[in-house]
């Protein structure tokens, strides 16, 4: 793996010899660098992080795969049998470094990529780079997370909050919040896990404000992994897989309405479709159930003090110690490649896979999406579309 001081030398390209560059060295850029490797072209991985797998270090210590080993492996290299069924955060990285090394990729880190645009005549990709860089590629695969940036709402008097604040991307473990009141924001995946660690971890009080009800599936039901059920429904029409689910909650869920979480009024797969995934229960449900999670109503506004009030929607007030706002990522993608209207309202890609925008050919972007079905599953095929796609282009301009 190269380090960021030979980059100037390894990335120098010549027209004749244009590599692909890949912008982002987590799970989907290695697994299309490895793809196209295998198809035998030159794939150069740009990272702006020291390491791979960035993002992936930086999650909390509890964190695990909410989908199986074995239908989380990327092509080329199995995730070992010794890391579980539910590969850990720290076992997450170590296979990643593995993957990078045992397949030989190409990659250079300590880069940071600021825009992507078309060359002069058209036959290539200009990539603007850290250390003034400029790197001519034949395509290039953007595959910088879907979980970039951290986001926060523009919440009324948030600064005048005199107690502690931070987004779920600084927090790492309970033991700073001990005897603590901590209110958690946002009940998808992160902020449920989170809740119920905190619990775990001695916070004295903790409660989660919930704006939309979510969809709660257990991990795994007598052994069968939630996963494999995304896989087998996601092809459904949506009405179906929604009323199938319905079912299966009132089956294996159990109604948590007098707790503050009823059931939600929209279908399952509906919300997929629209992007929330269903928040997989590691601890959750009997947490709510026996009160050591509080459902609050959702935050509209701060007050200054010390510590400060946060008021709900319902119009109460609470006064925690700590708030962890559990309110997700942006993609970021505007700066890099929002002036070649490749991305739609939300900025998101319009197209995902082994396709490229209508008018950007040899442009593809890897794991934007978080499927039903697991997103490294996705990733690791998705990889082998691009790579398809990116040899049948390379084909037809000789």
């Amino acid at each position: 793996m190269a380090d960021s001081r030979s980059a100037s030398v390894q990335l120098t390209a010549t027209p004749a010899d244009r590599p692909v560059y890949v912008i982002g060295a987590g799970p989907g850029g290695l697994a299309v660098a490895y793809a196209l490797r295998a198809r035998g072209i030159r794939a150069v991985v740009l990272e702006k992080a020291d390491e791979v797998g960035a993002s992936w270090r930086g999650h909390y210590d509890r964190l695990r795969l909410h989908t199986t080993r074995r239908l989380s492996a990327l092509p080329g290299l199995k995730i070992p049998r010794k890391y579980g069924r539910w590969v850990s955060r720290d076992d997450v990285v170590r296979y990643l470094e593995k993957y990078a090394e045992h397949h030989e990729l190409e990659i250079v880190t300590g880069v940071e990529v600021f825009r992507v645009e078309r060359t002069g005549d058209g036959t290539g990709w200009l990539l603007h780079a850290s250390g003034g860089r400029e790197l001519t590629g034949s395509a290039v695969v953007v595959a910088t997370g879907h979980n970039h940036t951290p986001h926060l709402p523009d919440w009324p008097g948030r600064a005048d909050f005199g107690g502690e604040f931070l987004h779920a991307d600084a927090y790492r473990n309970a033991q700073p919040y001990a005897g603590r009141d901590v209110l958690v924001v946002g009940v998808g995946n992160t902020g449920a896990e989170i809740a119920v660690d905190l619990v775990e971890g001695g916070a004295a009080r903790v409660r989660l404000a919930v704006r939309t009800v979510p969809h709660l599936v257990r991990r795994s039901t007598l052994g069968w992994p939630a996963q494999y059920s995304g896989v087998l429904v996601r092809r459904l029409p949506v009405g179906l897989v929604d009323r199938l689910s319905r079912l299966q909650a009132r089956v294996g869920v159990p109604d948590l309405s007098a707790h503050g979480l009823p059931r939600p009024d929209t279908g399952l797969y509906s919300r997929v479709k629209q992007g929330a995934i269903p928040v997989q229960d590691v601890g959750l449900i009997n947490a709510v159930r026996t009160g050591t999670v509080e459902i609050v109503a959702a935050v509209e506004a701060f007050e200054g003090g010390d510590p400060g009030k946060v008021v709900l929607a319902d119009g109460s007030r609470i006064e925690p110690d700590v708030v962890i706002a559990a309110t997700g990522y942006r993609r970021a993608l505007e700066g890099l490649v929002g002036h070649l209207e490749v991305l739609d309202g939300r900025g998101r890609p319009v197209v995902r896979g082994g396709r490229a925008p209508a008018g950007a050919p040899g442009l593809y972007f890897q794991g934007y999406t978080n499927p039903i079905s697991g997103m490294l599953r996705e990733l690791a095929l998705d990889a082998g579309k691009i790579a398809r796609s990116v040899a049948k282009g390379l084909r037809t301009r000789r």
